[in-house]
């Protein structure tokens, strides 16, 4: 399956369609699909090593767009929709506990879950939940999310072609590391945030 995805996605950077898949899936993400855009900036950058800046651009903008309907649905949907999001990932017991603890170190819990693949819409959702200062969630997405996506455009168009060597001859294996970093990821933040 990850195989046909790559290669579609591989496929896909040629298409002028690409940079609206990857912004759709990166805004998605930020407020409520599960997949991260990595899946596919990884795979368009290294088909096309040049533009991996602006894919990077792409998915910064579109992150921090889709973060704030995430902010929206926290603030203003919370008792519904906001509320099955964070339950859907296993994260809806001690929000209250959570809510307070974000009062004092929202801006960490922004800055450093923005840069972990653990899902985004998590923060973005608390963030609209605990009433978190706009403009400030706006900044600290920015930085965030900006320093994640061009890292891993400057390791792209940096070490494309041995990344996608390896890729091709050892792709089961990348997957799987790939698979333990999100799940190592998600057991950290339940680690590190026990109240939510």
């Amino acid at each position: 399956m990850f195989r046909r995805l790559y290669e579609w996605t591989m496929a896909l950077a040629a298409s002028p369609r690409a940079p609206y898949a990857l912004g759709a899936v990166s805004f998605a993400e930020s407020s409520f699909f599960p997949i991260p855009p990595d899946v596919m900036l990884v795979p368009m950058a290294l088909a096309r090593p040049q533009k991996a800046w602006f894919y990077a651009g792409i998915c910064t903008v579109t992150s921090v767009l889709g973060g704030l309907l995430g902010y929206a649905i926290g603030a203003l949907l919370y008792d519904s929709l906001g509320q099955w999001i964070i339950k859907l990932y296993g994260h809806g017991d001690g929000v209250e506990a959570f809510r307070a603890a974000y009062a004092q170190y929202g801006a960490w819990i922004i800055l450093l879950k923005g840069l972990t693949p653990i899902p985004y819409k998590l923060v973005t959702i608390t963030s609209g939940f605990a009433g978190y200062d706009l403009l400030w969630f706006v900044v600290l997405s920015i930085i965030t999310r900006g320093a994640r996506f061009y890292l891993l455009a400057g390791l792209l168009n940096r070490f494309g072609g041995p990344i996608r060597r390896v890729l091709d001859e050892h792709f089961t294996t990348a997957m799987i590391v790939l698979v333990v970093g999100i799940v190592g990821g998600f057991f950290a933040f339940k680690h590190l945030f026990p109240a939510v």
